[in-house]
């Protein structure tokens, strides 16, 4: 791992690129799953891939990973949304099961047919596609109208984040200590759930991001931050030292909506409201960006207490769900300032000592050690800890001090 972080940072250094399949470091350079529009296919120039498929069907997204893969024009025809063609795919292809997948006018299958092609035949499918025209007895695609395109994107949307959230939590669930505060990086990496993870993650690029609702937003990019952070440590080794966290932080990326998110991004970018982060001197979305767009309207504090850098001093992982959102981000605010962690107060001493990511985001609890405790003591639960704080504060002159941060990484073993 330590000669990774060694040849990352001598291509950091020049300015160059360096890619690992889903995560990448400066730039994402994934094999895109290449997809157009109905009417860019009716012109008849160019050849395709055409899969039919349902939403929430694994063995469809496996397809569509592997065929995002090889750079071919790639028709994704959701039978759910369409069911006028279910008849015309079975007498296509003797079959009723999905996802059913067409190069050109040539059936191959379903997942596990795609999955045991030869290469050399693999070959000549792709070369078929990209040199001969699509041929007039092609499989049909459906009619679709402005709106259907729109409703299609939030759903494949929903269907992904959902899916990746169920492959986090089947990764998690095996490899997440019970407190959630240390991961097994070894056995995750070795866990062929990982793999399939990284083959989802691959179409993330196709999200449409301006469908989703400040709710779907949370809980989409908090997911995925934390994924992205244990995906760079598998991939690069944990940082261990100041620089390495900034080189780990503003280059571990993903390739989201066809726009490069890092870790920085996300956490700064879209959860913060475009708010300066840690040793940044610019917001991390300029006016032209189209990443803006993604942006909170404004800082959202409760996500400090859902995201994990990797460090044992961050707070406990988890998976968040819009729904409820708000109700789960308060009780993760909860859980982290009851432990001693997060919160300390010394009422012998009128001192309350808190974590240091209170001192890195302080604009976001208020901006003054005022609205800071105030903050606090409003977002705990009720305990003999809180009833302490309330007695320091109406006391007057808190002295305000901050915990050492352990960054030591969050691993088991």
């Amino acid at each position: 791992m330590t000669d990774l972080w060694q040849k990352a940072g001598s291509f950091w250094e020049k300015g160059q690129t360096v890619t690992s399949s889903v995560v990448s470091f400066r730039i994402n350079c994934c094999c895109p799953l290449i997809q157009f529009k109905m009417g860019e296919f009716e012109s008849g120039g160019l050849g395709r891939v055409t899969v039919y498929s349902i939403q929430g069907c694994p063995h469809c997204m496996q397809a569509k990973a592997t065929l995002g893969r090889l750079g071919v024009p790639v028709c994704d025809v959701d039978i759910g949304v369409h069911p006028e063609l279910r008849g015309r795919v079975k007498e296509l292809t003797g079959r009723s099961t999905v996802p059913q997948i067409f190069f050109n006018n040539i059936h191959v299958g379903g997942n596990d047919d795609l999955q045991k092609l030869a290469p050399e035949e693999l070959q000549r499918l792709v070369s078929l596609v990209k040199e001969e025209p699509l041929p007039a007895d092609a499989p049909p695609l459906p009619e679709k109208n402005q709106s259907e395109d729109t409703a299609g994107e939030t759903d494949r949307a929903a269907e992904l984040s959902l899916l990746l959230r169920d492959m986090i939590l089947k990764l998690f669930s095996e490899h997440l200590s019970a407190d959630g505060k240390s991961v097994d990086y070894k056995g995750m990496s070795m866990n062929p759930a990982f793999e399939r993870y990284c083959e989802l993650a691959i179409q993330l690029q196709r999200v449409e991001l301006l469908s989703l609702s400040r709710e779907e937003k949370l809980a989409f990019f908090i997911n995925i931050y934390n994924a992205l952070v244990i995906h760079g440590n598998l991939r690069l080794g944990a940082p261990t030292n100041m620089w390495q966290r900034y080189r780990f932080f503003n280059y571990v990326s993903y390739l989201i909506g066809g726009e490069v998110f890092t870790l920085q991004d996300i956490e700064n970018g879209v959860l913060r409201g475009n708010r300066k982060g840690i040793a940044q001197l610019r917001r991390p979305f300029s006016k032209t960006d189209p990443r803006l767009q993604m942006a909170l309207p404004d800082a959202e504090p409760l996500i400090h207490f859902a995201l994990n850098c990797g460090a044992k001093g961050c707070p406990p992982i988890k998976t968040y769900t819009p729904q409820d959102i708000d109700s789960q981000l308060r009780t993760a605010a909860e859980a982290f300032l009851e432990n001693d962690d997060g919160c300390v107060v010394d009422s012998g001493k009128k001192e309350v000592r808190l974590s240091q990511i209170f001192k890195w985001y302080k604009a976001d609890f208020g901006g003054t050690d005022e609205k800071l405790l105030n903050w606090v003591l409003e977002h705990m639960s009720e305990s003999p800890k809180k009833t302490s704080l309330q007695g320091v504060l109406s006391a007057g002159k808190t002295k305000v001090s901050f915990l050492p941060y352990d960054w030591s990484v969050n691993s088991s073993h």
